[in-house]
């Protein structure tokens, strides 16, 4: 199945990236969304993919973290684009280069249809930057839900 069809990802494909979340979250503070948007709204029809992102990165709710460690990895069906999005936090801390590098290893996963294995190695790599930049802390809560958002 193409991952660019009306069914985006299979029920188990997306079961499987939320397992990833999981687990990476087990280790860090951070809290990681996938949002998967089938088509540009019309009303949003003059923005980049980036501020899209960051549009939908307020309406998840991701900038409302304790300590700012919010990530989205936000994808756009009908452009064929995404953009990777860390909160203040997070940016305060992790490199331009760093989001640059992992953008284009997730693209080369997608140019070979390998779309889950693409977004869970990525999710595997922020969380790797996560554990270190800010490791998981006595008391801390699962903030945002981990299920891939379809919109």
């Amino acid at each position: 199945m193409s991952f660019f069809t009306k069914n985006i990802l299979t029920r188990e494909e997306m079961t499987k990236i939320a397992a990833v979340i999981l687990e990476v979250e087990k280790e860090t503070i951070g809290e990681i969304r996938v949002n998967i948007q089938k088509i540009r709204p019309f009303r949003d029809r003059k923005l980049s993919v980036y501020e899209l992102a960051i549009k939908k990165f307020y309406e998840l709710g991701m900038d409302k973290t304790k300590d700012k460690t919010g990530v989205l990895i936000y994808i756009l069906l009908s452009d064929k684009k995404f953009q990777i999005i860390g909160d203040e936090g997070i940016n305060k801390k992790v490199s331009k280069e760093f989001w640059d590098v992992l953008a284009m290893k997730m693209a080369e996963y997608f140019r070979i249809n390998k779309f889950v294995e693409g977004i869970s190695h990525t999710v595997k790599e922020v969380g790797v930057i996560l554990k270190k930049e800010f490791p998981m802390k006595s008391g801390d809560t699962n903030e945002l839900s981990n299920e891939v958002v379809i919109s």
